[in-house]
This record gives structure tokens, C-alpha cells and sequence, in this order.
């Protein structure tokens, strides 16, 4: 049996907490937040203890860690975990700057610890069915990857200011996606980028609406979509096109009804957001945690993963703001 300690009693913390719970391997033992009273809820809730982070490090009975605070917490607990021999979970990102991220991923190197970085959507069921069908060469050379990811609505203004900018916060999904799926990593990226959705958020300096181009040594091409705004739910496609066909990944819809009368044929809508969308995957992703921690498995996202979906993210960025392609 597997135990867990969870450092982030919020909406993504209960989400994995969930996940333990229903997972045979596993137990919650800890639970650590800065606010006691969502640390003590989530603690009831499953049977677990409210604890410290001192306590986590010095606990030889914790195996493994799952970080979900914030963003600025992360690679000081990876840190942590390395040094006491814990088994780590860290959702995305690792931290906001790359040079943190490198000297974090140093000390991971170091102590020779196991590392798993939460890029859930490559476990979607949907997603993972389009990525061994092109593995499997069943339209040959991909040439075309186009991913469209689209919020129903942009996050809070306080968030936006402590986010690091959609292409850290958001697009950084998509492009460990666009790496993932085409197995190589881009040598190019241009970008395009405006607020239309909400004219404060350019205020607070970042964008709600944008587009990269990647550029792979093989010759094939990756268009990304992003926006803070979809009014019909929770936008998640990709399409890939190969030499010999197409492959498609399409949105998961609210149900499979299908409406047809005299005035048209109606379906419904996505999804309203990630964590309905994403439930399953969210399962499949601690799962394979658990088989890393449990010594059955290598991890299946990687510390340098993670690196590199954050230098693509920043290079967008440099993109956007030189108009110029950034080759790497």
C-alpha cells in the first residue's frame, strides 16, 4: 500500500484526493495547506491527518508526495521530496521561470529521485487513442497537427496576474501535447496573440486569444488555437494529418442525444470545463503515478517534460513580442 501525503487542499488537490481514495494501491495519509480549514476539511473527508510540511519530510512512512499548491510552492517541495526520498507527483508547471526549473530538476538528478509531472490530458482516453493509432502508422508520416483548446470563460483577474501568461498557464498543455503526439520536439515557433475577450486582462499585461505555429526537424507543422472564451462549453480537439489520412480527436459532448426535427438537427454541447472533461483522465494519470511509486512502471511524464514544455511556452512569448519566428 502506497502512502500518500497531498500538499493542496484545493479544486485540483481534491481532485487527486478523490483519486487515492478510489484507488486499491493507495491511501491518504497527509494532508498539508496553508489554509487550515480546507486542510482539515479534505483530511476528514478522508479519513487522513492535517500535517506540516516538516512533518511530510521527516515521515519515513510517507512514500510519495502530490504537489497541487501553488505554483511558486513547487519546485522548493520537488526540492524537498527529492532530498527525503519521496516519490513526487507535481502538476504543471514545475515553476514559472526555466531557470528555476533547471536547477530544481539538478537536485532531482542528485538524490536519484522519481519525478512525475501532471500533463493530465496526455492520459485522456480520446487523446491516447489518436496518439497509438499514429504511433501505430495508421496514416503514416504525420505532416499536421492542429490542437484547438478553448476555455468557456477566462479565470479570475487575480489569477491572470499570478499565471505567467496563457502560454505558461494554459497553451503549455498543448504544446507537451504537440511534443507528445509527434514524438520530436519543435525547432521553430511564431506566434499571434490579442485580447478581444476581456480588455483587462491585456491591461494586466498578458492575452486571451492566440496562435502558435511549431516547426519540426521532420518538416511537419503544429498550429495551435487558444482562447479564454467559448460560449458553447469546454473546446478540446486535435487533428492530425498523415500521408496516407487524418486522424481526429473530437470533444466530448454533455450527453449523445441527438435532436432532429423539421428546424434542423441539434447535439450537444461539450463539456462545461476541465474537470468534468478531464474526470477520467485525471484517474488514468495518478494510476500511473502509483505504478511508478509502486516500482512497476517508469514515469510517463517526466521532470524534463516539463522543462521543455515551458521553454517552448517562453519561447512563444519571445515570439509574440519580437514578431519574429524563434528558432531553437
Amino acid at each position: 500500500m502506497l502512502n500518500v501525503a497531498l500538499f493542496g487542499a484545493g479544486r485540483i488537490g481534491k481532485v487527486h484526493a478523490a483519486s487515492v481514495a478510489k484507488n486499491s494501491d493507495a491511501q491518504l495519509l497527509a494532508v498539508v495547506d496553508v489554509h487550515e480549514p480546507s486542510a482539515r476539511a479534505l483530511a476528514e473527508q478522508y479519513g487522513a491527518r492535517v500535517s506540516s510540511q516538516e512533518a511530510v519530510f521527516s515521515d519515513a512512512s510517507i512514500d510519495a508526495i502530490l504537489i497541487c499548491s501553488a505554483t511558486n510552492t513547487h519546485a522548493d517541495l520537488i526540492e524537498a521530496g527529492a532530498r527525503s526520498g519521496k516519490v513526487i507527483f507535481c502538476e504543471k508547471p514545475i515553476d514559472l521561470s526555466l531557470e528555476r526549473v533547471k536547477s530544481c530538476l539538478a537536485v532531482v538528478k542528485e538524490h536519484k529521485a522519481k519525478l512525475f509531472v501532471g500533463f493530465n490530458r496526455r492520459f485522456d482516453k480520446n487523446f491516447r487513442a489518436l496518439k497509438n493509432a499514429l504511433t501505430n502508422g495508421e496514416i503514416g508520416k504525420a505532416e499536421l497537427l492542429q490542437i484547438s483548446s478553448r476555455d468557456p470563460g477566462p479565470p479570475p483577474l487575480d489569477y491572470i496576474k499570478v499565471s505567467g501568461g496563457l502560454f505558461r498557464d494554459m497553451m503549455i498543455h498543448d504544446l507537451d501535447m504537440a511534443c507528445w503526439l509527434m514524438g520530436e520536439t519543435p525547432v521553430a515557433v511564431s506566434a499571434s496573440a490579442s485580447s478581444v475577450v476581456d480588455k483587462k486582462i491585456g491591461e494586466a499585461g498578458d492575452v486571451d486569444t492566440a496562435i502558435v505555429t511549431l516547426e519540426f526537424a521532420s518538416g511537419a507543422l503544429a498550429v495551435i488555437t487558444n482562447s479564454r472564451r467559448a460560449s458553447y462549453g469546454y473546446d478540446q480537439r486535435i487533428e492530425v494529418h498523415g500521408e496516407k489520412g487524418m486522424l481526429q480527436a473530437e470533444n466530448v459532448l454533455e450527453s449523445t442525444l441527438i435532436k432532429s426535427t423539421g428546424d434542423g438537427v441539434v447535439s450537444q454541447k461539450p463539456m462545461y470545463f476541465f474537470l468534468e472533461r478531464y474526470e477520467g483522465a485525471y484517474a488514468s494519470e495518478l494510476e500511473s503515478f502509483i505504478q511508478l511509486a509502486n516500482g512497476k512502471a517508469e514515469a510517463e511524464v517526466s521532470g524534463e517534460d516539463g522543462e521543455r514544455a515551458l521553454a517552448l511556452a517562453d519561447a512563444a512569448l519571445r515570439a509574440l513580442e519580437s514578431g519574429q519566428k524563434q528558432r531553437l
